[in-house]
């Protein structure tokens, strides 16, 4: 009687456990339905209602502008537009007459140069004028003499050739005296007033960027330049162009120099001298561009960057600027795919004109790509499925 009724008691146990079992299962899955549904994987961002009102967005579209692409650099002296004075000869400097920064005009007197070369030059030339003088009156009495058969033949030739001979030796004293820019007395009358200084002059019109010397200074032929006069009108800017852009440029492209200084000029260029050596580092090609700067403007070391106009593509896309987004030196931007789902995209983009960005893959025409709000999706991408369909708004 006693296991007949212990039996009893454990198939009624089986059938309670049984049944909350069941209870407990439809429990657990009505639990699973009501929960939210599963977040969308990384990169896709899903935003509450309330938050879509800080959201705009544009499409991307083509355009017919000539693509331009910029390469940074600075600017500096054009090489072939400065003139270094240096002293033609060992002596004292003076009547100094310009400071730094002083316009001056070609074939403007510098400055004075006191030497005893120049004394030396002087007495040779002036010594050569005299012995000239006097080989041609001897030549003149030897060929009267000549004519009335007083003198030989040998002597006439003998004066003749001393004529020569001095007239060649006044030549290159002369010769001498006019490059060292001395003004030479018309003859041996004026020694009286000859001046042993040499006016040193500027070749070239510009402006002194260098000085180091002052006056009453003493000078040698082996000093640095005492002087340097730089024509500004014309300067160079030296920049680095990506390896990828040579194929796009040529000499005597036309371009465009900005800088900081003057951020609404723009300064007429064009390429010079494209580098014959590509960095091993930076993968760059140095370009000089010959950049006109009528009102000197632009200053030697100041930074500047060059925009470069290629031929217009048409399949180019482009987006607003402030539609691009840069993590990890890479570019992003957030493309809508739904009424409130967003996706992070990587494009590659390029300069444009205006306030537009060129984008050279990772986008399609007519992608509609957030403009304003990129901050809020990137936070509720960073705080991750917990907050990104606006749960925290609840």
């Amino acid at each position: 009687m006693k296991a007949i009724a212990l039996g009893a008691a454990l198939a009624a146990a089986m059938v309670v456990g049984g049944c909350h079992a069941r209870e407990v299962e439809a429990t657990t899955t009505a639990t699973h339905k009501d929960a939210a549904p599963p977040q969308p994987t990384s990169g896709v961002v899903a935003l509450a209602p309330e938050s879509l009102m800080h959201i705009k967005v544009d499409e991307t579209r083509g355009t017919d502008a000539p693509q331009v692409f910029t390469a940074t650099g600075k600017v500096q002296f054009a090489e072939d537009r400065i003139a270094r004075i240096l002293p033609p000869v060992s002596g004292q400097v003076q009547q100094l007459r310009v400071q730094l920064g002083d316009a001056v005009h070609a074939g403007e007197v510098l400055f004075m140069l006191n030497s005893r070369d120049v004394a030396a030059a002087f007495a040779e030339h002036i010594s050569a004028h005299r012995d000239l003088d006097l080989a041609q009156k001897t030549f003149a009495m030897t060929r009267d003499l000549f004519d009335h058969q007083a003198a030989s033949k040998i002597s006439l030739q003998q004066a003749e050739n001393d004529v020569a001979k001095q007239t060649a030796r006044l030549q290159q004293d002369e010769q001498v005296l006019r490059v060292l820019g001395v003004d030479m007395p018309e003859s041996a009358d004026h020694e009286d007033a000859i001046v042993p200084r040499v006016p040193v002059r500027t070749p070239i019109s510009g402006v002194v960027t260098e000085r180091a010397v002052t006056d009453g200074q003493f000078v040698d032929t082996q000093a640095q330049p005492l002087l340097t006069v730089a024509d500004l009108s014309t300067v160079w800017v030296l920049a680095d162009i990506f390896e990828r852009n040579l194929r796009d440029i040529a000499l005597g492209q036309r371009a465009e120099v900005t800088t900081a200084a003057y951020p609404d000029e723009r300064f007429v260029a064009r390429i010079a001298q494209i580098g014959n050596v590509v960095d091993s580092e930076t993968h760059t090609v140095g370009v000089r561009f010959l950049v006109a700067n009528p009102h000197g403007q632009l200053k030697p070391g100041m930074f500047a960057t060059a925009s470069l106009y290629l031929a217009p593509d048409s399949n180019a896309l482009t987006v607003p600027a402030s539609a691009v987004f840069t993590e990890d030196g890479k570019s992003y931007s957030y493309v809508q795919t739904g009424d409130r789902t967003f996706m992070r995209r990587q494009i590659a983009t390029a300069p444009d004109s205006g306030n537009r960005v060129r984008v050279m893959a990772g986008l399609r025409a007519g992608d509609r790509v957030v403009t304003d709000g990129v901050l809020l999706l990137r936070q509720e991408e960073a705080q991750g499925p917990s907050t990104s369909l606006g749960t925290s708004h609840q």
